[in-house]
């Protein structure tokens, strides 16, 4: 009767946040990339900055954990889903802004803001510098969370400051000089929120960052699977070589458990075929990492990650 009384509590105080809407149990498979993932105990979805930082001070006040979800690429949710709350940010943290700067310029853009819409938007305004993120499935928030990068760079590079909210709820920003990037890791502070980005690009022809763009798109095609959910890398890169070298160099391309299988195309892919459950994955994952290691000696590291509440090992 008293945790039913605490969950009553809670589930009123959170409906209660102007800006947000709550959804209890709610299945988060249709909210990630691999099509994969139980339920939700609260789904949070944030239109408003002031309401973010109430939601985060009741969950704080309420011990609740939190999980935040983008577009759900590079996350792998258990099948018994996540317990606490998981929240997705829209609303006001989808806006963009150009502000110039020399010859270049300042783009203020929302963490809920799909990088390849940024991608393009800057390359018909004329600014360069983003052309790497083409591609990369994610909103800004979460590639700018984990360093994403492809094609020789990194969102490091092109970062200004970074404005968030604390797990307390107080507003937090970050310079340039006052952040720590390393190999997928920008070393944010544990349970901070990325609310906005700061990038500083520069000027140049549209028409040969449009060509870039494209050259990119045509390459990333190529290489890539297209047809089935997936999590985009499911391993880092070790140093000096691949992820997707050494699996398909340890014969595992086409490699399937269930509905799960490694890309014929691409060996750092994995696809849902239809059904794929996260257990699935997770073996499938476990057999490339072991596998890669008695081949080459080599330790893969996921890329992915782990998301809610999995059996113990």
């Amino acid at each position: 009767m008293a945790k039913e009384t605490k969950d009553s509590r809670l589930a009123e105080e959170l409906t209660s946040i102007d800006g947000v809407k709550v959804k209890f149990a709610e299945p988060l498979a249709r909210y990630t990339s691999m099509k994969i993932g139980g339920p939700a105990d609260y789904f949070i979805e944030v239109t408003k900055d002031a309401a973010l930082a109430n939601l985060l001070r009741v969950l704080e006040r309420n011990s609740v954990d939190f999980q935040l979800l983008g577009n759900g690429s590079n996350v792998l949710i258990s099948d018994r889903g996540v317990r606490g709350a998981v929240i997705r940010l829209g609303g006001d943290f989808k806006t963009v802004a150009w502000r110039k700067d020399g010859a270049g310029v300042v783009v203020e853009v929302g963490a809920a803001y799909a990088v390849t819409q940024l991608v393009r938007e800057a390359a018909r305004e004329g600014y360069t510098g983003l052309e790497f993120a083409e591609g990369i499935p994610g909103t800004v928030g979460g590639a700018l969370y984990m360093n994403a990068g492809a094609y020789g760079s990194e969102f490091e590079k092109i970062v200004d400051h970074v404005e968030g909210v604390t797990r307390a709820g107080q507003p937090a920003r970050f310079s340039r000089q006052q952040m720590t990037f390393g190999y997928r890791d920008s070393h944010l502070p544990v349970g901070m929120v990325v609310t906005r980005v700061g990038m500083q690009l520069h000027k140049d022809e549209s028409a040969q960052i449009g060509s870039k763009v494209r050259e990119l798109t045509t390459r990333r095609k190529a290489s890539q699977p297209s047809g089935f959910p997936n999590s985009g890398s499911m391993f880092r890169n070790p140093p000096g070589d691949y992820a997707g070298r050494l699996i398909e160099a340890a014969g595992l391309k086409g490699k399937r458990i269930g509905q799960c299988q490694i890309s014929e195309r691409h060996g750092n892919f994995f696809v849902n075929l239809g059904g794929a459950r996260a257990a699935q994955v997770r073996e499938l994952m476990e057999l490339a990492r072991l596998e890669v290691r008695r081949r080459f000696g080599v330790e893969l590291v996921a890329e992915v990650k782990f998301l809610g509440e999995w059996p113990a090992d």
